[in-house]
C-alpha cells in the first residue's frame, strides 16, 4: 500500500513533492491531504517577525535596579558617621604624634632625656633606687605619675634624685652640674609621662 489512502503501490511518495506539487498529485488522484490547507509561515499574510524592544525607566524595566543601587549607596553613606566615630573613640590609643610640632616635641624631649636622664634611668629604670623607676606602677607608687608630679620632682629633686631647676632650692637637694632651663623640664616631663604609658618603648626610634 502506499503511504497514502487511496494510492497505488508503486506510485511516488507525495512527501518528496513540494507543497504546490502535493496538491496538484491530491487533485490527480482525488486524495484530500491535511498539506493543502497548509502555507509556509513566510506565505501567511499578517505573519511577521516580532521585536521587542528594550525595558526602558518608563516600562518599569530598570526601575527596579536603579532603585536597588541607591538604596546601597544610602546604606553605604549611613555607615560614614559610625566609622568616624569609632575611627574618633580609638583615637586615644594611638600614641603617635597628630601634628608635625607635637613630633619636634616628642624628638627634643627623647634628646633631653639622653642628654641630662640617661645616666640614671636608661630605658626607665633606675640604677641607684630600684623601687623608683620611671614605670608607670612604680611612678604611681611614689605619686609621680602625673606630668606635673614628673615636672616638680625634675625642677626641685626628691629624696636622691637632684633638682634641676635654674631656680631649684633648697641648694643640698639641687645638682651641682649644669641646669635645665623651665621649658625643657617640661619637655622632659611629657616625655617620660608618654613612655611611661607606653611602657617605655625604644627611645633610640626618636631621632634628632
Amino acid at each position: 500500500m502506499g503511504r497514502w489512502a487511496g494510492t497505488e503501490v508503486g506510485t511516488a511518495d507525495p512527501l518528496l513533492f513540494f507543497p504546490n506539487q502535493v496538491e496538484n498529485w491530491h487533485s490527480e488522484h482525488k486524495v484530500h491531504s491535511p498539506t493543502s490547507d497548509m502555507k509556509p509561515l513566510s506565505l501567511v499574510p499578517g505573519c511577521k517577525s516580532r521585536t521587542y524592544p528594550a525595558p526602558t525607566k518608563e516600562g518599569g524595566g530598570q526601575k527596579p535596579v536603579v532603585q536597588k543601587q541607591n538604596q546601597q549607596v544610602k546604606f553605604i553613606k549611613s555607615l560614614a558617621p559610625p566609622l568616624m566615630a569609632a575611627l574618633v573613640a580609638l583615637s586615644p590609643i594611638i600614641n603617635h604624634p597628630v601634628s608635625l610640632a607635637q613630633a619636634i616635641d616628642v624628638q627634643r624631649g627623647a634628646s633631653l632625656f639622653r642628654r641630662s636622664c640617661i645616666g640614671c634611668h636608661d630605658g626607665g629604670g633606675n640604677i641607684i633606687q630600684p623601687g623608683a623607676t620611671l614605670f608607670l606602677k612604680d611612678l604611681q607608687r611614689n605619686g609621680v605619675d602625673t606630668e606635673e608630679e614628673i615636672y616638680r620632682v625634675t625642677y626641685f629633686g626628691k629624696g636622691r634624685m637632684p633638682g634641676f631647676g635654674e631656680n631649684c632650692t633648697p641648694r643640698g637637694q639641687c645638682t651641682f652640674g649644669a641646669r635645665i632651663p623651665e621649658d625643657e623640664i617640661k619637655l622632659l616631663a611629657e616625655f617620660v609621662k608618654a613612655q611611661a604609658d607606653q611602657g617605655w618603648p625604644n627611645i633610640e626610634s626618636f631621632t634628632d
